[in-house]
């Protein structure tokens, strides 16, 4: 029998710079990796590349004062509300550099007792032992701190609180409020800061009064030929480059990802999917930090891997259809079910307990795990096997 099924496998490569051809880059490393390892390409095969490297490799910078000039045009002068920033120094710390460069004045509302991707300014445990259950008051920074005592993130150390407060310098206060509506009693001019609530927060607010609301997707979203841009999520998925810059979440993946395939194609025959992948869609069970800060897991890939999964759930087939069969038997019986499993899923029976998720979010996420976001230098991930089961030979 065979006894291997889906295998993912880190690719290394050179270093990216602006206007490198990324497709060829990638293909050279794929065949060569491939070549070493004596793996045989096949149809269905997945190729993942980074949106790092792909933004790299675009040029997709933008430096703080280009972000500042383009908060100016869009909120004008006077104090501006800027609500739930996730709690990040690479995610957004450059970012709230440009909108306070860009602004007069700003009221930075925080949510608590985490912010949107779970970073933790203070446990949920402690606010219990502290007589706060629901998490409905508003806070000042300082009534926080007496509150609470020390902020402090549990993975890098740092105090959130502390360290936006030093990038607002004079120019702003903090306040801590998971109630959208709280910064209406500062300001009618608002930025939201959240990533997959913001359409809805925006909505919110427009409808309660507010008079100017701009999202972080509306910031650099115009095509210019002097800095980075990307027209659907703006500043969205960026993250800190040199001193002073943010690189972009990267533009044309459609295009990279179906030019990918075709030169794979030509190079072997053999028609394997691709994407484009960024933060995958887990939650750390410890700190309680959900990894998807970026918009959204892959901008863009190929067709063979839209959808969901087709799947039965094997622990429960084994213990409900197989009967009495032991060894071969039951082996040969469990791939006869698998085969006609379009026939079983009319029973949703079978498939209980499968992962009810998109294709790409899930291979995206097995890409971020595999790659990392250290020095292993892989931003490229060859994934064989992905649609196989069990009745594959």
């Amino acid at each position: 029998m065979r006894t291997y099924g889906t295998c993912a496998f880190g690719v290394r490569a050179p270093v990216i710079k602006p206007k490198d051809d990324l497709v060829k880059i990638v293909a050279d490393c794929v065949c060569e990796m491939a070549k070493q390892k004596s793996i045989e390409l096949k149809d269905k095969d997945i190729i993942a590349v980074t949106e790092a490297v792909v933004a790299k490799s675009q040029g997709n910078f933008a430096s703080v004062k280009d972000i500042a000039k383009d908060v100016r045009k869009k909120v004008g002068k006077g104090k501006v509300g800027l609500i739930f920033p996730i709690l990040s120094r690479n995610r957004f710390a450059a970012i709230l550099e440009g909108i306070i460069e860009g602004v007069d004045e700003v009221v930075v509302q925080l949510s608590y007792p985490f912010d949107e991707v779970g970073n933790p300014l203070v446990s949920i445990d402690k606010l219990y032992e502290l007589g706060v259950h629901n998490f409905d008051k508003t806070f000042s920074s300082d009534e926080f701190y007496k509150l609470v005592g020390g902020v402090e993130h549990p993975f890098t150390g740092v105090d959130y609180i502390e360290a936006y407060q030093k990038i607002c310098g004079n120019k702003g206060k903090i306040i801590l409020s998971n109630d959208p509506l709280e910064i209406l009693k500062f300001t009618d001019t608002v930025i939201c800061a959240d990533i997959h609530s913001r359409n809805r927060n925006k909505k919110l607010l427009l409808a309660h009064g507010a008079k100017k609301v701009i999202t972080l997707d509306e910031i650099l979203n115009k095509k210019s030929l002097t800095h980075g841009y990307h027209e659907q999520f703006g500043v969205l998925g960026s993250n800190r480059s040199k001193e002073g810059s943010v690189k972009l979440f990267p533009r044309d993946c459609q295009k990279f990802v179906d030019s990918l395939q075709i030169e794979m194609q030509k190079r072997t025959g053999v028609k394997l999917e691709c994407l484009v992948y960024g933060d995958g869609a887990f939650k750390d069970p410890v700190g309680g930090i959900w990894e998807l800060a970026d918009p959204v897991v892959s901008p863009a890939y190929t067709s063979g891997l839209g959808g969901t999964p087709n799947e039965i759930k094997f622990k429960f087939v084994a213990d409900n259809e197989l009967g009495g069969l032991k060894g071969e038997a039951a082996t040969l019986e469990m791939k006869r079910l698998i085969s006609e499993k379009n026939k079983l899923l009319k029973d949703e029976q079978n498939s209980l307990g499968t992962t009810p998720r998109r294709i790409i979010d899930l291979v995206g996420s097995l890409s971020d795990l595999v790659s990392g976001s250290g020095d292993k230098g892989t931003p490229i991930v060859l994934i064989t096997g992905y649609f196989d089961n069990f009745a594959t030979e």
